[in-house]
């Protein structure tokens, strides 16, 4: 059995807040500068070059690559071997992304109920999702998640005989309804499977799967290509001003499901789609 301290999970989720809202990772750097190179579109490249810069910008100053620095998402895979001691470790974690918030002088955007929208002023409570996992470490990941993007989210409850062509009509749909709302180029997230909450969550977990590394499923990953294609071709562009670069990838997770049906949810985020991971 191994100890770990609360206080080092406020650490490390306090500096993963920071890091991820101010420095884009290498693997969305490098899909940029790709698409910027790719891009044939006149106005499509100049935006891609903006982008670009903004992220140069950003990490040389210290400003959030986004002015929506967006509700903290945490994924928390636990070691069955590790146990946490100085506290609940939910209350770590929001005190990390509190702390992370305000040191940072990232804005606050949560509000602390949907309907009466009073602002906590902290950024917390964190959306977290707990998986028990085999060793003696915990992996954490913060993925802050901005909702012009979040917004565009949608869930399509299809029959089995749908199949997967009714899986890319639904992916298809999701990005063509979202157009230029969800500030492309963007990435997209698919959960197939499970039920209606289960896809959903792989969908918003399908995003932090580094964008150069497809499916290890082949058909799968057959499918992230030619929904990549597709999408590519439907003009919307960087920005939404036209172009070849509508999205950066497309990244999908399934799980097993019930006979009776097939659920797909369709998670998207924009250029930047952060997230940051480290294991303790």
């Amino acid at each position: 059995m191994r100890t770990i301290h609360t206080e080092e999970i406020i650490k490390n989720i306090k500096e993963m807040c920071i890091e991820a809202n101010h420095f884009l990772g290498k693997d969305m750097e490098e899909a940029l500068r790709k698409a910027e190179e790719r891009e044939k579109s006149p106005i499509g490249k100049q935006i891609l070059c903006q982008l670009e810069e903004n992220l140069q910008i950003a990490a040389e100053e210290m400003i959030p690559i986004c002015q929506d620095t967006g509700m903290a998402v945490i994924f928390v895979d636990i070691g069955q071997d590790v146990y946490v001691e100085g506290g609940l470790l939910t209350d770590a974690v929001n005190e990390g992304v509190r702390q992370g918030y305000a040191e940072g002088y990232l804005r606050k955007s949560v509000v602390g109920d949907p309907i009466v929208r009073e602002n906590t002023n902290d950024n917390t409570p964190a959306v977290i999702h707990y998986d028990i996992v085999s060793g003696d470490r915990i992996k954490i990941t913060v993925a802050p998640k901005g909702f012009g993007s979040e917004n565009m989210s949608r869930i399509f409850m299809l029959k089995p005989a749908d199949g997967i062509e009714g899986v890319k009509g639904a992916v298809l749909t999701a990005v063509r309804e979202a157009g230029p709302n969800a500030c492309p180029p963007m990435v997209v997230g698919v959960g197939i499977g499970g039920t209606f909450e289960k896809c959903a969550l792989l969908a918003k977990k399908a995003l932090t799967r580094p964008v150069d590394e497809g499916s290890k499923i082949p058909y799968v990953r057959e499918l992230e290509d030619e929904l990549l294609l597709k999408i590519n071709k439907s003009g919307i562009g960087p920005a939404g001003l036209g172009g070849s670069t509508t999205v950066l990838a497309v990244n999908i997770i399934t799980y097993p499901t019930h006979i009776a049906g097939l659920p797909v949810a369709v998670n998207i985020c924009c250029h930047v789609n952060r997230h940051s991971v480290r294991v303790l």
